[in-house]
């Protein structure tokens, strides 16, 4: 029974999961075609410190719709291991892609389109070979978890890292490095989904009658999860506001998920029941979906296709036959058939960064 159980809770997880990356996907759509049509009346846009979008429709459907994608990954910390939970989150990301390709004219090239595919498998081999975390039933269960020795060593060397980035690293080399914002906001990122599946077993406790308000670890949890996240979203604010977020979103998410994977290992024991095939396919999947996020941001502005590549290919057989040598991607700038550049090149997709399951769009700053 207790097998089944933890079988039906996994599955229970997985879907709230892909729920939430559909939801929070899907809301960066309906957001920015709100902000558009309020553009084309003429309205003052929402970069210029218009809020006219509040009396759009389209604009109201998609805040709603990031609030059942930000419950539905709340949830899905209750029932499914961390583990899995938080690198699916990259699915958002691919959502919002595919779906703007096709409802605001946005044309993925082909590394985009082999970065959805590697994030899709990626998700898929994590799925197969998650982990099964030890059975917590109860805040009393979570309590002895958080006063584990190897726990507290890492939530001190956490804090203390976080710490000394803040006030001694983040003033000095902040404005001039990537990695300052993105590690404070990582190894917090830790603590605070720590913070969200102690909360998710409080509510279940809580809906079966049991007394939660009482209990002083629920109040514990639910302060450290509002002060890690403000941290987060403090920080995580200041890196995209420096530096480019095609830059900001692949590093945030690896860093990130590999802090959460970090602190799950220790706190839940999720990685002792494992065998060997599973460690190296939940490795491997985690591996597979960051190439695919690297390539869905990190080469979104180029334009590259099937069809350029084929011209390409004749261009460089011909230059090996004796004509002067071009480079694939001048090929893509100095073509002379001015329609294929027409074809081939889409506005940049909307940039989109995620944190724990809570993203922020170029397109509302």
């Amino acid at each position: 029974m207790g097998q089944d159980r933890g079988k039906y809770d996994f599955y229970i997880g997985l879907g709230l999961a892909i729920s939430s990356s559909i939801f929070i996907g899907g809301s960066f759509i309906l957001k920015k075609k709100g902000l558009l049509r309020l553009a084309r009346k003429g309205s003052m846009r929402a970069g210029q410190g218009g809020h006219a979008y509040l009396k759009e429709w389209l604009w109201w459907a998609g805040l709603l719709s990031m609030g059942a994608g930000e419950a539905a990954n709340f949830a899905a910390y209750a029932f499914a291991p961390a583990t899995l939970v938080t690198p699916l989150g990259a699915l958002s990301v691919l959502v919002s892609a595919v779906l703007s390709s096709y409802f605001l004219t946005e044309r993925l090239n082909l590394h985009g389109k082999l970065g959805c595919l590697l994030s899709i498998l990626g998700s898929t081999t994590m799925v197969i070979h998650a982990p099964q975390e030890e059975e917590i039933s109860s805040l009393e269960d979570m309590a002895k978890k958080l006063v584990d020795p190897g726990f507290f060593v890492f939530a001190t060397l956490v804090i203390i890292v976080a710490l000394i980035f803040i006030f001694v690293v983040g003033p000095r080399h902040g404005q001039t490095n990537i990695l300052v914002y993105i590690t404070i906001c990582s190894v917090i990122g830790a603590l605070s989904v720590s913070c969200v599946k102690g909360l998710g077993i409080a509510i279940k406790e809580a809906i079966a009658g049991k007394s939660v308000v009482r209990n002083p670890l629920a109040w514990i949890l639910l302060l450290g999860l509002i002060a890690c996240v403000s941290t987060q979203i403090n920080y995580l604010n200041k890196a995209l506001d420096i530096f480019n977020t095609s830059l900001v979103t692949p590093i945030y998410y690896v860093f990130f998920t590999t802090s959460v994977l970090s602190c799950s290992a220790i706190l839940f024991k999720e990685w002792g029941h494992m065998g060997t095939d599973d460690v190296i396919g939940t490795l491997s999947g985690f591996l597979t979906i960051i190439v695919g996020i690297f390539l869905l941001h990190a080469f979104k502005d180029v334009s590259v296709s099937l069809a350029t590549l084929a011209v390409s290919i004749r261009k460089e057989e011909r230059a090996a036959n004796g004509s002067a040598p071009h480079s694939t991607y001048e090929l893509l700038h100095n073509e002379s058939t001015g329609d294929m550049e027409d074809r081939e090149m889409g506005l940049p997709f909307d940039s989109v960064s995620r944190r724990n399951g809570a993203m922020s769009s170029s397109l509302d700053h």
